[in-house]
């Protein structure tokens, strides 16, 4: 069973910056469009942005131009750089397959708090 592990969260103050992480067990993933969620309490989770297996991407807007996706497929990881952090930014941020009937159980997600 393939799992995801995310990491790189924090308590930062808004302008600033993060770098998320999600290690993927499995080899299967280097084929699959991978993504990055956010969830914040009761409401459901929200894509943030996606990356193909060659390297193309789509950022929602609210996080265009402060926000990049990236993968090393040879280490099966996927990465979220997020830059000028806003208060409305803090959730708890996943990553898993953007397709759902390829997805793996969700990981325990990493935690971003933006706040002063």
């Amino acid at each position: 069973q393939v799992q995801l592990v995310e990491s790189g969260g924090g308590l930062v103050q808004p302008g600033g910056s993060l770098r998320l992480s999600c290690a993927a067990s499995a080899n299967v993933f280097r084929a699959y469009i991978m993504a990055w969620f956010r969830q914040t309490p009761g409401k459901q989770r929200e894509l943030v942005a996606t990356i193909t297996s060659g390297g193309k991407t789509n950022l929602t807007d609210s996080v265009k131009g402060r926000f990049t996706i990236s993968r090393d497929n040879a280490k099966n990881m996927v990465y979220l750089q997020m830059n000028s952090l806003k208060p409305e930014d803090t959730a708890v941020y996943y990553c898993n397959a953007a397709l759902p009937l390829v997805r793996a159980d969700w990981g325990q997600g990493t935690q971003v708090t933006v706040s002063s």
